[in-house]
């Protein structure tokens, strides 16, 4: 029986602050990552890849839940940049393995500037931003599992 209560508004729907937070979260990184020549989810690829590098596409996607379909036009703009090098695995030639090269490694030391403007930016303390960082990550984990069951029950 369908339930009879009022739709929230938009403002109460989570989904819509977490869109919001995001939207915000990249309007404070666009200038600084302009001036480092990468755009946020070529900034999330090396992220992945600072925290394992020598990664196949594959893991790389697995790692921030995309598509390798949409990895792999980054990963090919970062190798024109110079900042990762593609090579086929010798052991399977069907995988790609993506390496940070030396300029690729030094690009992390220049985006550290990007927490400390988000921790300027949102006025909140670093305690305030790990604890909502670790509720999101519950939450986003929560429905990640949820919807992994619905796709087994099909």
């Amino acid at each position: 029986m369908p339930s009879k209560a009022a739709p929230l508004a938009l403002d109460d729907q989570i989904c819509f602050a977490l869109y919001g937070a995001s939207m915000a979260v990249g309007r404070t990184y666009k200038p600084l990552l302009d001036r480092l020549g990468i755009t946020y989810p070529q900034y999330l690829v090396l992220s992945a890849l600072w925290e394992r590098d020598a990664s196949s596409v594959g893991a790389i996607a697995d790692r921030l839940m995309l598509e390798s379909s949409t990895v792999t036009p980054l990963l090919k703009r970062l190798a024109e940049a110079g900042l990762v090098r593609r090579e086929r695995n010798p052991a399977n030639e069907r995988q790609v393995i993506v390496r940070l090269t030396a300029d690729g490694h030094a690009m992390r030391e220049r985006t550290r500037c990007l927490g400390e403007r988000l921790l300027g930016a949102s006025g909140m303390t670093v305690d305030d931003l790990k604890r909502i960082n670790r509720d999101v990550r519950v939450l986003r984990d929560a429905l990640a599992a949820g919807g992994a069951s619905d796709r087994s029950e099909r």
